[in-house]
């Protein structure tokens, strides 16, 4: 049986080279992206000629353009990037088929029994450098039995050798721009200038861990490749246990006392006491279909016409999975190079471009051509398995089953068009509950995820009254039976009639809050001024007893 192998792929540069990627490398300039904390903007991702700058990722935009006048700067797109590693990861693909990706710049892949196709762990390595060279993209790698292993790896292995490690955060501190700043423009050169070398073998076997060997080959990392967070760290530095090595020797039940247990986890999943397994993302299916002009639309015709001829093909893909779309997108691409998008919902999962294309009308008003329209893209964004309904019996019976299935389309379809005005959630059908409980006695369902209730509605022996609400305080004598006035809502109230007492207990296996005020005997009780409501008289439970008013009638 092969022994378990993880590579662990870093991109440092994630988010600014996906933006250099776009632009076709017109970027000739220190970049920086910038993500938005609330109070102010920090750096996000740098691109090799920020680096040299001396800038440093988390520093404040106003102290990086005092350093770098000329600085570049880009807002995060932080689901762009998301999908772009997502890219990534089903580019891995080809290494093996479990990758994971590990947002928001790594991926993990499980190798076990696959780097023999690409000539050994070294020439996998070599391959997955060339390939993300092609990509624009920089990337550090790392190889070992454990997922915790490989992660350090990646990041760590290619310091040096104790140049980070005895000294105190002040000292990196000092000098840290200048080195940054020499050695960047060491490794990088430019166009007619000398290429840099490769990676050397030796240097290429520091990231990868000889099976068996992960403890000496992470014995010389900083602790900060066991992924702990910066107060560990810290703390750790001033107790003098700089190195993973300090870490092993020292016993579990100290440290857990000290550190916490994250600590020894991260420990021990980092050398394989602790199984983390790679569990990789399933490819959903995508079920869209899109359109590129060669001139730009602008008319509201035009763009359904489009439409129209995008729905059908989009259907039969549905069809051929199952499917049916409850959430369909429609995405309209400018000139100017933005994006406007509107998504319709409908009632029931549906494969039937007819019963999307209306809501997809009522939906164009909201779309702004702006400069023109040059590519039009529909997405079921949302999907539901759809099972074909069969027809058997008699021709009487099978007319009936035809006409109530034709006649719920037909709400559906209502049900749909209302949705696409107010929203479909909100849109409620009625349904009874079985509970005695007055205000338990129907629930309320979204019409769009529910079917109507076709039979007979439940009838009570007692009349129900025609509104109900929350109980309300009534002011009255603390006694079983209401014969005298009242006060309620801030009105005198005097009784004319008075028939009961229904009594209802509460779900004694539920503990409701309304209900803590024990049992209830209800009064349908008619007053002089001819209003005709609901109260009861509470005996007392956890709360104390009382008349309360909680519905009227016709």
């Amino acid at each position: 049986m092969p022994h378990r192998r993880i590579l662990s792929l870093w991109f440092p540069r994630l988010g600014a080279e996906r933006l250099i990627r776009m632009e076709r490398g017109t970027f000739d300039a220190p970049l920086a992206v910038l993500r938005d904390t609330g109070q102010m903007q920090v750096i996000s991702s740098l691109n090799v000629q920020a680096e040299a700058e001396g800038l440093e990722l988390g520093q404040p935009l106003r102290d990086a353009q005092a350093v770098c006048p000329g600085l570049i700067t880009r807002l995060q797109n932080v689901q762009a990037e998301a999908g772009f590693l997502a890219v990534l990861r089903r580019w891995a693909g080809k290494f093996s088929p479990w990758v994971a990706e590990e947002e928001p710049s790594a991926l993990v892949i499980d190798l076990t029994g696959c780097a023999h196709l690409f000539g050994g762990e070294a020439g996998l390595l070599t391959q997955v450098e060339q390939d993300c060279g092609d990509l624009g993209l920089t990337v550090r790698l790392g190889i070992a039995d454990t997922l915790g292993a490989a992660w350090a790896l990646a990041r760590f292995a290619e310091q040096p050798a104790g140049e980070m490690l005895h000294r105190s955060g002040d000292d990196i501190a000092q000098e840290a721009r200048a080195t940054r700043s020499r050695a960047v423009k060491r490794r990088h050169w430019t166009r007619g200038g000398t290429p840099p070398q490769k990676a050397t073998a030796e240097a290429r076997a520091g990231r990868i861990a000889p099976v068996g060997k992960t403890r000496s080959a992470l014995a010389e990392l900083p602790v900060a490749g066991l992924r702990l967070d910066a107060a560990t760290q810290g703390e750790l530095a001033r107790l003098g246990l700089r190195k993973i090595g300090d870490l092993t020797g020292q016993p579990r039940a100290g440290l857990t006392r000290r550190f916490g247990k994250g600590l020894v986890l991260r420990l021990d999943q980092a050398l394989g006491s602790q199984p983390e397994p790679v569990s990789p993302a399933a490819d959903r299916p995508v079920f869209a279909v899109r359109m590129t002009l060669p001139e730009p639309i602008g008319l509201e015709a035009d763009v359904l016409a489009g439409v129209e001829r995008l729905l059908p093909p989009l259907c039969e893909r549905l069809k051929e999975r199952g499917q049916g779309a409850r959430v369909v997108r429609l995405q309209v691409f400018r000139a100017d190079q933005t994006m406007q998008w509107v998504d319709v919902g409908l009632a029931r999962a549906s494969d039937d471009p007819e019963r999307i294309r209306p809501l997809m009308r009522m939906k164009l008003e909201e779309i702004d051509a702006g400069f023109g329209i040059d590519m039009l893209r529909i997405e079921a964004v949302r999907v539901e398995p759809v099972h074909t309904r069969r027809v058997t019996g008699h021709l009487d019976a099978g007319r009936a089953v035809a006409e109530r299935l034709a006649a719920g389309h037909a709400l559906d379809d209502l049900v749909g068009r209302i949705g696409a005005r107010i929203g479909l959630e909100q849109i409620t059908r009625r349904h009874p509950a079985s509970s005695h409980i007055p205000e338990k006695g129907a629930q309320t369902l979204h019409a769009a995820w529910s079917e109507p209730f076709r039979e007979a509605w439940p009838q009570v022996s007692i009349p129900r009254p025609i509104l109900l609400w929350r109980p309300e305080v009534v002011q009255a004598p603390d006694v079983p039976r209401l014969t005298g006035p009242f006060r309620w809502r801030g009105r005198d109230m005097e009784t004319q009639d008075a028939v009961g007492p229904e009594r209802i207990a509460p779900e004694w296996w539920l503990d409701e809050p309304e209900w803590r005020s024990g049992v209830r005997d209800y009064w349908r009780v008619t007053c002089t001024n001819g209003e005709r409501l609901w109260l009861y008289y509470a005996h007392g439970g956890a709360m104390s007893s009382g008349w309360f008013c909680q519905g009227s009638f016709a």
